[in-house]
């Protein structure tokens, strides 16, 4: 067995600072694999159960970082007073820059201004980055602390030599700009990486403090932690519910649109569920509590999207390995650009301050945070409209996908069977004949009994009372409705009874050839008094959903365990023309399986044991919300309101996030790529070789921000 241990990791600011903390995690006995989050500043530690936080946060401290349990108290946002005091004393030394070389102030009140920025407010830059060479490794604060030390050092060395005279050119301007650009980049890029994670922030905020319960025959306001499983809770009209139950009292609607997507108010009777976190309409209900704490609906939403938060999409591994290798490169391309420009006959103060530039533009932070913050922004809005990612692999493989395999019941269906046709005998009515049939049904739980039941309500049949009730087992049902006895069931009963089907003859068959079950409805000597058809629905959006896919360039599939004609009914109504029937689970898996052999990238969606195989099987499974467990264990993305229009949306999210991955990737890699040479070949000072490093970080990062304007399609 192998347990898992999450850190909060303070004090990381590049991709190498990443893949050092990997590497300490992985080094502490017991510990199997460790993944560190740039974005989040999360590690999960999976290993040994004896494994311990203590051994764990050792390993960080001695990095250099700090650690914490993901469950403490977040620190409040402290003010950048380092930043502020860095503007104040750099502005000064920049205005020559700005207004001309009469605005320059004297070396020394230079050297004044400069000193606090380098030492002090810049110490941690030099802390940070000896610990990391300590280790055998290098971050970016080795490339500021290297850049700014020469920068400052050879201003220093020029005051000397030119003493009593004032230097002919100084650079305590870069070295303090450097410094401050550096922290202005990180305040920024925080602030905007906190936004990343608002999605888990407002699902954690749909979770009530308080709770009123009824208990000794009075309503008390008690804390949600303290509710017990069976407890009456007291929701009143436009209140959040509390807990997970089931209404045992009251009818209304509920908005459930922050953990299913759903914009319109679900209605809601008694005993139909409800789920913490949605807002109650305009009843008062009661509601029984079921399913509390860590295994609440909200509380393993919240769960799966730090899961998939926390983990790594696999090209996120390849930018780690570059970063993991980028610093030790840069020292040498700046080690060469000083020597080079020596060479050519340039001073020595410009061959050092174009090192310097190069020093300083080749951040990694940008490389580290392209990846990450664009899976936080897309899983944290999938979240919020109804669609639950497992990991961050899976919203990789889904922009992939090609094909879309559909299961039909409870997938493209409501899952239940319908009464959907009436059919009377010659001298009866659609009324006569679903009374007489409910009244046979009273009691039973069977499906199609239900559906009879249910109909009958709908429509306002008075189902007269029977006696001697009779199961015909694989047949149908017998009973006596005012003196007579009267029979429900299949073609084989009627046919056993002696009965003709006469004129209806041909609507059965009519019906048959749709897919519809039927039930005969039959006097006790055979005598065909009508039929009822029975279907499962079709769902509101799956016709669309196929149609929106098609226009993705996405190929829908229906593979089922029903017959031909139940599945040939729902394709046709759905658009799709590529139909498997009569399939048992392990066929729809090696179905599946063929299909990924032949180069084609499947999601499988489904909602059923059944299916549980095919979605395993799939590149990515997508399960239905309203299915079972097994299912949505199975599944790499589960859709929460079971919504087939939510398939397309999960596949058009996963492409918009992959796009804005590699758009990061790209711009993180151009900052680098372009301005190494440019910084090499002197045409970039260190003042905007700062801002661009800068500018890179924040970028990258509100390009990830910019995926929050999707929407679901209308």
């Amino acid at each position: 067995m192998s347990g898992s241990i999450d850190l909060a990791i303070e004090g990381m600011t590049c991709a190498a600072c990443v893949t050092r903390v990997e590497k300490v995690l992985s080094r502490v006995p017991g510990v199997t694999s460790a993944e560190v989050n740039l974005a989040t500043n999360r590690a999960r530690v999976l290993g040994a159960p004896a494994l311990t936080f203590a051994a764990l946060a050792a390993a960080v401290a001695k990095a250099g970082y700090g650690a914490a349990p993901v469950s403490a108290p977040a620190k409040p946002e402290a003010p950048p007073w380092a930043l502020l005091a860095a503007i104040v004393l750099t502005l000064p030394l920049l205005v020559p820059m700005l207004f001309g070389h009469a605005y320059m102030l004297s070396g020394g009140a230079q050297l004044a201004l400069a000193l606090p920025v380098q030492l002090v407010i810049g110490a941690r830059f030099y802390v940070s980055g000896w610990k990391s060479l300590r280790l055998g490794s290098a971050s970016m604060d080795v490339l500021v602390a290297l850049g700014t030390t020469a920068a400052f050092a050879l201003s220093v060395v020029e005051m000397v030599l030119a003493w009593p005279d004032e230097a002919d050119a100084l650079y305590f301007e870069a070295a303090a700009a450097v410094i401050t650009l550096v922290l202005l980049g990180r305040v920024l890029e925080g602030r905007a990486r906190r936004q990343t994670v608002s999605a888990i922030a407002a699902l954690a905020a749909l979770r009530p403090e308080t709770a009123r319960v009824w208990r000794n025959g009075a309503e008390e306001e008690i804390s949600v932690a303290t509710v017990r499983r069976g407890d009456i809770v007291i929701i009143r009209p436009g209140a959040r519910i509390p807990v997970d139950g089931v209404i045992r009292d009251g009818e209304g609607g509920v908005d459930e649109s922050l953990i299913t997507g759903e914009s319109l108010p679900v209605a809601k009777r008694p005993g139909d569920k409800v789920t913490g976190g949605a807002v109650n309409g305009e009843a008062l209900l009661r509601v029984e509590a079921t399913t509390l704490g860590a295994e609440s609906v909200l509380a393993r939403i919240i769960r799966l999207v730090e899961d998939a938060q926390t983990g790594k999409a696999p090209i996120q591994r390849l930018a780690d390995r570059v970063s993991a290798v980028f610093v030790p490169v840069v020292l040498v391309i700046a080690a060469a650009t000083c020597l080079g420009w020596l060479l050519a006959g340039a001073a020595w103060p410009e061959a050092v301050i174009n090192a310097v530039s190069v020093l300083v533009i080749a951040c990694p932070c940008a490389l580290g945070l392209a990846t990450p913050t664009a899976i936080m922004v897309g899983t944290g809005l999938a979240a919020r409209h109804g669609i639950l990612i497992k990991d961050a692999a899976a919203l990789e493989t889904a922009h992939g996908v090609t094909t879309v395999i559909f299961d039909k019941t409870g997938t493209l269906t409501e899952g239940r069977p319908d009464v959907t046709e009436v059919i009377a005998g010659q001298g009866q009515s659609r009324e006569t004949v679903l009374a007489l049939a409910a009244s046979l049904q009273a009691g039973s739980e069977h499906p199609l009994a239900r559906a009879v039941l249910r109909a009958a309500g709908e429509r306002g049949a008075d189902a007269p009372p029977a006696t001697g009730l009779t199961a015909l087992p694989g047949r149908g049902i017998a009973g006596r409705i005012d003196g007579a006895e009267y029979r429900l069931g299949s073609r084989r009963l009627l046919d056993e009874s002696g009965g003709v089907p006469g004129e209806l003859s041909d609507a059965a068959a009519g019906l048959a050839a749709d897919g519809h079950t039927i039930a005969w409805l039959m006097r006790a000597d055979g005598t065909a008094l009508g039929l009822l058809g029975f279907a499962d629905r079709i769902k509101p959006g799956a016709a669309a959903a196929v149609a929106r896919l098609a226009a993705m360039g996405i190929t829908s599939r229906l593979f089922s365990g029903d017959s031909a004609a139940a599945a040939a009914a729902i394709a046709r109504t759905a658009g799709i023309t590529d139909v498997r029937t009569d399939l048992l689970p392990e066929d729809k898996a090696a179905a599946v399986t063929g299909l990924r052999g032949a180069g084609v990238v499947v999601a499988m969606v489904g909602d059923g044991v059944n299916d549980a195989p095919a979605l395993a099987a799939a590149d990515i499974g997508l399960a239905m919300g309203t299915g079972t467990d097994i299912a949505m264990h199975t599944a790499g993305i589960t859709l929460m309101r079971g919504d087939p229009l939510l398939v397309a949306d999960a596949i058009d999210l996963s492409r918009r996030t992959w796009a804005k991955l590699r758009q990061g990737l790209f711009w993180a890699m151009a900052y680098n790529v372009l301005g190494i040479p440019v910084a090499a070949m002197g045409w970039l000072d260190p003042t905007l070789a700062g801002a661009a490093m800068a500018l890179s970080s924040v970028s990258v990062v509100l390009n990830a921000l910019s995926l929050r304007r999707w929407r679901p399609a209308a």
